[in-house]
């Protein structure tokens, strides 16, 4: 998406000039790409808050010298310029007017990490998770801990003057900068540094716009002394506003710090190219306490006590967010570990390197609880195994909550951030219900007791011009609160456009009118992100679902009230933007976002791209755009984001559709017919073998079918699981009843030692089989589009087995076996045999351990996988459907076996995906991200197993080890 863009039609004919004239400078000066094209200048209109503001174009910086020069280019073209990093923030500062500067693709390199000086020199687009992996090797980490430190940038985090859970021990961004370099709003850069008086006066003498900022900073503290010291709020946890109190705090010989002073100022000030911060030692230990409690006042109650004890953070999550992660496979572990059904959940972190000690305090505060009668059980969480399911759900508590979204109807960033001193929470957070209970909306609670913060986010939906109003009687109320308990108004997460209108109210005339000289003086023209912190619109401007016109009616292949959303636009907008998909280190969502690091290849751009589609006067035709195609391209329909984001963002159907309407416009291309029809070349491939194995002209092949020449082909089997079944000796009916294994089309053909081994552990385990054979799930062509082709398959498939009895339906391929459940509920809709077939899909591996538990399987603890390390990986979809736990626990029956499950994310295969010649590349690479490497560190006698197909070919093509199936280990394993 970086070829020269046209500028709609309907945009005057001097604005399309000077866009052009724009974009035409940009590519002249820049290394990074530049784009101006529509799906890109909508991706980055919207960050994870309730706004959006189109901007002209996107740049993608590589260096600081394209910082400048695109600063430069904006301010000759008269065009505001936004800086952002991961885009995930709450109030609305990374949107914006102009020219958007995505920061994190490129500029994201740790320059220098020294040790003995406890400082990082980061470019502003590193991870907070990528820098504390770094520094964990030297025993160090960075203080600030947010909940989306898995894809929230150093940069940003410093515009935003962010915290966190720690912040009652490590304070805020603010305290761990200390220097900068930025560029000025002129296109000069400079170094911000704690100076002392002598320095001070030297830069003041610079006849620059650098100079003049150390001239007349001082001249405004002095002007402003009385309302600098009496009209910020007095509680110490704040992210609004400038900090003109930290330069009037410069008594004696304390410095001139300009590098503090421009933190939380939301790229309105500078833009920053790199950040030297400080490094604080890493705790060896953490310790947890998890109090259940009857009500979210008494959880917050109980926050005293844990205060007295010197935590590391106290953190509440009320029931809201508990029964939602209950709901998904991602975080269900939390819900095996709870006592009872608590209304709310207290944690108590305690950190440093005396376990014992550690310990100590937790059994006191387990007393100390017991003896007030706050809350009525405590959990104690004293191994990371014990802590990893309580500390997922805790950062993932906005996704959560957000997931409870229906349509509009949103829970809102807009009162979520204020801050009292933690001695007043209770009360205040009875009034603040008072006012939601008043106004009639309801809310989730979570957030941060230790420090007096809630993020309180009430449902409202912006479509409806009365609940706006509503919304905005709500900031009023809660924004007097506030004043009222001497507290802030944002603490962690920013003014934004959710708060900035209220600022004068907040700091009084005089200390905002020293806030507007401050944003005159650095930026005179008012260019850099205008309209946060002073000058602001209204809150109530520029709301995201206000904006968005009326979806269409279009017809759809697939039953969007089953996929999730109502209709496909709904589907597709259920996506906030909170950015977890942009995670690089974890989980497999979104593997391509992992190899190319551009927003249009995550979860959160396709669906972006895809609201933007629908709500087009045509869908059906914007949907078969070649633009919005490229933003798909690279979704590997992998379903990560069915499980893995909260919001169940289900992208493998959303790309489905639109490959279907895709190809009504444009015709079926000849290798996605090939691919959908894999049932029938896999049996034409068995029928001939071996001829069908001999070396074809690969050449050819790519060129004519766009089949990689360096991928290699399935070798097919003469004697495939249909032939060999047949003719097997008859079998005796089983103890257990009749089983039905469902042949798929990979399994039957080009891998049948794992469908016999199937059938032979199922006979031994005492079941009757029976072989479904009679055609392929429709899973491959869904995969490519052909969706009337996969809801005939469907509905052959599903009638056959609906009359095949009530017995459990087992498979060994986890796409096939799973599309039962899945995408057979969209393709038939309201068919009640699809009901039936689903509910009797079991995980043969289930069926195996009940087996071997019950005596009725043995295995030999002398051959075989017995006594070895398992390296397991498991397959995307089933992650996303099931999870992998049932592969897990057969495994570790195997006797001695030592089972080590993968966090690898997707092997990049996927199916059809890794045989595309254009493909090609990105598949390997992705693989190569954690797998290969992964695997490749394996001591020679560690066995790999996998589930899925297209993953054991991807390891062996990767790394030239053979992965075997689960399936197979056990049966060798077998007495």
């Amino acid at each position: 998406m970086t070829a020269p863009s046209e500028v709609p039609s309907e945009v005057p004919s001097e604005v399309r000039t000077a866009a052009r004239d724009l974009e035409a400078a940009l590519r002249r000066e820049l290394d990074g790409e530049v784009a101006f094209d529509d799906y890109t200048r909508h991706l980055f209109s919207r960050d994870a808050s309730m706004y959006a503001i189109e901007p002209q174009g996107v740049v993608f910086p590589r260096h600081a010298d394209d910082v400048r020069a695109a600063v430069v280019a904006a301010a000759e073209h008269g065009v505001p310029l936004v800086p952002r990093g991961a885009g995930t923030s709450l109030a609305g500062q990374t949107v914006g007017p102009g020219l958007v500067l995505d920061l994190s693709r490129h500029m994201h390199r740790i320059l220098e990490l020294d040790a003995d000086a406890r400082t990082a020199l980061v470019e502003p687009g590193v991870v907070q998770d990528q820098l504390n992996r770094a520094a964990a090797a030297h025993g160090l980490m960075f203080g600030p801990d947010t909940s989306t430190s898995n894809r929230a940038t150093i940069g940003g985090m410093a515009g935003n003057n962010s915290a966190g859970s720690g912040s009652i021990r490590y304070g805020m961004t603010i305290d761990h900068v200390r220097e900068l370099d930025v560029v000025l709003s002129d296109g000069t850069t400079a170094r911000l540094a704690p100076v002392d008086e002598a320095e001070r006066a030297r830069r003041a003498g610079l006849d620059t716009l650098e100079g003049r900022l150390y001239r007349e900073l001082p001249r405004i503290v002095d002007a402003h002394a009385a309302s600098i010291a009496t009209d910020f709020p007095a509680y110490w946890r704040r992210s609004g506003g400038y900090r003109l109190d930290r330069l009037a705090d410069t008594g004696g010989d304390a410095p001139f710090d300009l590098a503090k002073f421009v933190v939380g100022s939301e790229g309105t000030l500078v833009v920053a190219t790199r950040a030297l911060v400080d490094l604080v030692p890493k705790p060896a230990r953490t310790v947890i306490a998890v109090g259940h409690f009857t009500s979210v006042a008494g959880a917050i109650e109980a926050t005293e006590d844990a205060l007295g004890l010197d935590p590391a953070a106290v953190e509440m999550m009320d029931r809201t967010i508990l029964d939602l992660s209950r709901q998904k496979i991602e975080y269900a572990s939390l819900g095996n570990i709870l006592e009872g059904d608590p209304e709310a959940l207290l944690f108590v972190s305690f950190t440093g390197d005396d376990e014992a000690e550690l310990t100590g305090r937790l059994q006191e505060l387990t007393g100390l609880w017991k003896r007030h009668g706050h809350g009525y059980h405590t959990l104690q969480a004293v191994t990371p195994a014990q802590q990893s399911g309580l500390l997922k759900v805790r950062k993932s508590s906005l996704g959560l909550l957000m997931a409870a979204s229906e349509g509009t109807r949103r829970p809102l960033a807009f009162i979520e951030d204020t801050a009292v001193d933690p001695r007043d929470l209770a009360a205040y957070t009875r009034r603040f219900k008072q006012v939601l209970d008043r106004h009639g909306l309801d809310a989730g609670f979570y957030g941060h007791c230790s420090v007096g913060c809630l993020h309180i986010r009430p449902f409202v939906d912006v479509a409806d011009p009365a609940q706006v109003k509503t919304m905005r009687a709500v900031a009023e109320e809660i924004k007097e609160l506030v004043r009222e308990y001497d507290g802030v108004n944002s603490s962690e997460h920013g003014d934004g456009l959710a708060r900035s209108e209220f600022n004068r109210e907040l700091y009084g005339d005089d200390l905002y009118e020293a806030m507007r000289e401050v944003k005159g003086l650095f930026d005179p023209e008012n260019r850099l992100n205008p309209g946060k912190i002073v000058d602001a619109p209204a809150m109530t401007e520029h709301l995201r679902d206000a904006a968005l016109p009326p979806a269409p009616r279009l017809r759809t292949h697939l039953d969007f009230e089953v996929v999730g959303g109502g209709d496909m636009r709904g589907a597709a907008d259920r996506c906030m933007n909170i950015g977890l998909c942009r995670k690089s280190d974890a989980g497999a969502m979104c593997p391509s976002y992992m190899v190319t690091k551009h927003e249009h290849d995550s979860t959160r751009g396709r669906a972006n791209a895809l609201v933007k589609a629908l709500s087009e006067p045509d869908p059906k035709a914007a949907l078969g755009d070649e633009g919005l195609h490229e933003v798909l391209d690279l979704c590997l329909m992998c379903k990560a984001c069915k499980s893995e984001c909260p919001l169940g963002v289900d992208m493998a159907s959303l790309k489905a559709e639109t490959l279907a309407h895709h190809h009504e416009r444009h015709g079926t291309p000849l290798r996605s017919r090939v691919f959908g029809a894999i049932r029938r070349l896999n049996r034409l491939g068995s029928a001939t073998a071996p001829i069908s194995n001999l070396p074809l002209p690969r050449r050819l092949l790519e060129r004519g079918l766009g089949i990689a020449s360096a991928r290699p082909l399935p070798v097919f089997a003469r004697r495939n699981l249909v032939t060999w079944f047949r003719r097997r000796p008859g079998t005796v009916a089983g103890s257990q009843g009749t089983v039905t294994l469902l042949a798929d089309s990979f399994t039957t053909y080009t891998d049948p030692d794992v469908g016999r081994a199937a059938v032979e552990l199922l006979e031994r385990a005492g079941w009757q089989v029976q072989l479904e054979s009679g055609g392929c799930c429709g899973r491959a062509a869904f995969s490519k589009g052909l969706l009337d082709q996969a809801k005939a398959q469907a509905g052959d498939l599903v009638h056959r087995l609906a009359d095949s009895g009530d017995g459990p339906i087992v498979g060994c391929e986890p796409s096939c076996l799973l599309t039962l459940r899945d995408e057979h509920r969209a393709l038939l809709p309201g068919d009640p045999a699809v009901a039936d077939v689903s509910g009797r899909v079991k995980q043969l591996e289930e069926l195996l351990t009940e087996a071997i538990d019950d005596g009725r399987l043995q295995l030999r603890d002398d051959v075989g996988p017995a006594g070895r390390r398992v390296l397991f990986h498991g397959h995307c979809h089933q992650k996303a459907e099931v999870g992998t736990a049932a592969t897990v626990a057969l495994l570790q029956r195997i006797p001695g076996a030592e089972v080590v499950e993968l966090d690898a994310g997707c092997c990049g295969m996927a199916g059809s995906f890794g045989f595309e010649a254009e493909h090609y590349d990105t598949s390997m690479a992705v693989g190569e991200d954690r797998l290969f490497p992964a695997v490749r560190a394996e001591a020679e006698d560690t066995i790999v197993a996998a589930t899925g197909v297209s993953c054991r070919q991807q390891i062996h093509h990767g790394t030239e080890r053979t992965a075997v199936h689960p399936l197979q280990l056990i049966r060798e394993a077998l007495r």
